[in-house]
């Protein structure tokens, strides 16, 4: 280039948003569908259950086929790089990871899960030992089982397969 600066590869600022645009328009679709079911006019006594919510997803729809329409023919005054591939990876470094123990809660409940997600990001990203990243991730969740089930009384979900059932909470 020019004026030397080293041009960085990624995602398309345009890739990005033709993929955000469709899929809000997707799910304004949904809601335009759904308020069909649950009735979307003007009944003798009032509006009924879906016609605020098929208006919103109208709106939503139109507004997403702009930004759509936009994305693919219209000239773009932004970077054209959205985010560089370095960037993406240390984002999707913690984004898997939490998604990964989001489904882990169902599975498992929240105390394992949470326990392993600390092992887990203090042993790859904070590079402890697996020795440390197990104890602290044992010691924290064992507190706050301590703090929520037996001093507070407040039960939080053990999963489908209940791994700590035998514990009698």
């Amino acid at each position: 280039m020019s004026d030397g600066v080293q041009s960085e590869r990624g995602l398309s600022t345009r890739t990005v948003e033709i993929v955000v645009a469709a899929t809000v328009f997707m799910l304004g679709a949904v809601v335009v569908f759904d308020s069909f079911r649950l009735g979307a006019r003007w009944a003798s006594d009032g509006p009924e259950a879906g016609y605020f919510p098929f208006y919103i997803g109208v709106i939503i729809c139109g507004c997403a086929a702009m930004v759509l329409l936009h994305a693919i023919v219209g000239k773009h005054a932004g970077p054209p790089v959205f985010v560089a591939w370095g960037a993406l990876k240390r984002v999707m470094q913690v984004l898997v990871p939490a998604a990964v123990y989001v489904l882990g809660i169902q599975v498992i409940g929240i105390y394992l899960a949470g326990a392993a997600y600390i092992a887990v990001f203090m042993y790859w990203l904070g590079r402890y030992s697996m020795l440390v990243a197990v104890l602290v991730g044992v010691s924290v969740m064992t507190f706050f089982f301590l703090m929520f089930e037996v001093w507070f009384k407040v039960p939080l979900y053990k999963g489908l397969l209940d791994p700590l059932g035998f514990l009698g909470y």
